[in-house]
């Protein structure tokens, strides 16, 4: 079902009712709290439709973009493959998309509520998956590695990281592989995209715009004479995106990466309508850019005076959550505070100690 949205009301800097365009720490967001629920689909443009999908735990949902090409539609990342986001996907294949093929399904990026049934839809209609390069060869890497144990170097990692022994046995316990059971098996070919490519699609031409830190080569899809932003998990309007130090690239430095990406994503214009994967459309995206670098900029900071005694990354939930992290966190939390302590490291802000496999980080100097 589609559901128009109320133009020419000015938005007020609190939420008001779901009809109503309300202002929050700078963004605004023109559909209010209206939220579309699953198998429904809101337009948000002219021939761009706005539909949800559940996930389950903190995030709750994923955006999907269902965006007219022709006679057909295009779709701009798929949820998981779990029976609800199938069950959702029929509903609107039923209903919003009656009568309608799948013309491509383009992803942003590898993470599973993305992907997740990508090769399902591609099945379905014989259409093709657009994504770019590297993002399509960390799926394939990750749904093919599947094994009875954790690689030795997972177990390295987060034995570097400060986990205790028995929560690092318990996690060898659980397998290795767990990535291949939330995805469709995704297509051995693709059509690659890339930075500075153009896809037209049904009336509009969307430029690709790739990022980094969150995933490899993250894609978004700029319109610019519509004034319209797909952003993925690029930005988004009241969370951070995850940025993790990889198992993969140990000694990269994907926070770097990321803060790099902000200051790329600045040379777009303020007043792109984004379309985030979590939360809801907003304007302002200079304002969420500003935020997001000031915020892990404010944790560096803490962290390095953290570090004037020696941190392992465990050590560094307090300053960088605020939080309790419990086991079902831990895997992210780790990754992200190695990322913090690695960039430190990369900036000359800190030094890195390793004893018996555990990574000890203090303030550059002071080791």
């Amino acid at each position: 079902m589609d559901r128009s949205t109320p133009r020419g009301s000015s938005p007020r800097e609190e939420e008001g009712s779901a009809d109503q365009p309300y202002a929050h720490k700078g963004l605004t967001y023109p559909f209010g709290r209206r939220a579309p629920e699953a198998g429904e689909r809101i337009e948000v443009a002219p021939g761009i439709g706005w539909a949800r999908l559940p996930v389950p735990g903190s995030l709750k949902h994923v955006n999907v973009w269902l965006l007219d090409d022709g006679q057909d539609g295009a779709v701009v990342d798929t949820g998981l493959d779990i029976p609800p986001c199938r069950e959702a996907w029929d509903t609107l294949l039923a209903t919003a998309l009656a009568g309608r093929r799948i013309s491509r399904v383009i992803v942003t990026h590898f993470h599973p509520d993305h992907l997740g049934l990508a090769g399902w839809l591609t099945s379905r209609f014989a259409s093709p998956l657009l994504m770019t390069r590297e993002e399509w060869l960390f799926a394939r890497m990750l749904t093919a590695d599947v094994r009875e144990a954790p690689p030795a170097e997972a177990v390295a990692y987060w034995r570097a990281a400060g986990w205790p022994e028995e929560r690092i046995e318990a996690e060898r316990a659980k397998g290795w592989g767990r990535f291949f059971a939330m995805v469709s098996p995704v297509p051995v070919s693709f059509v690659r995209i890339r930075e500075g490519d153009v896809l037209r699609i049904g009336d509009r031409s969307w430029r690709i715009f790739t990022g980094n830190g969150h995933s490899p080569e993250h894609a978004c899809l700029i319109d610019e004479a519509g004034g319209l932003m797909i952003a993925g998990d690029q930005v988004l309007p009241r969370i951070t995106s995850n940025i993790s130090l990889s198992l993969s690239e140990p000694e990269g430095d994907p926070l770097g990466d990321w803060l790099s990406s902000i200051a790329k994503l600045r040379t777009l214009p303020d007043t792109l309508l984004v379309l985030p994967s979590h939360g809801d459309p907003f304007t302002g995206l200079h304002a969420r850019l500003d935020a997001l670098d000031a915020g892990h900029r404010d944790r560096l900071d803490a962290l390095h005076e953290r570090l004037a005694e020696p941190q392992r990354a465990v050590d560094c939930f307090p300053v960088l959550f605020g939080r309790k992290i419990d086991d079902n966190s831990l895997g992210l939390a780790t990754g992200e505070a190695m990322a913090h302590l690695r960039h430190l490291e990369v900036t000359g802000r800190a030094a890195r100690d390793v004893r018996d496999g555990v990574h000890w980080f203090s303030q550059a100097g002071s080791a």
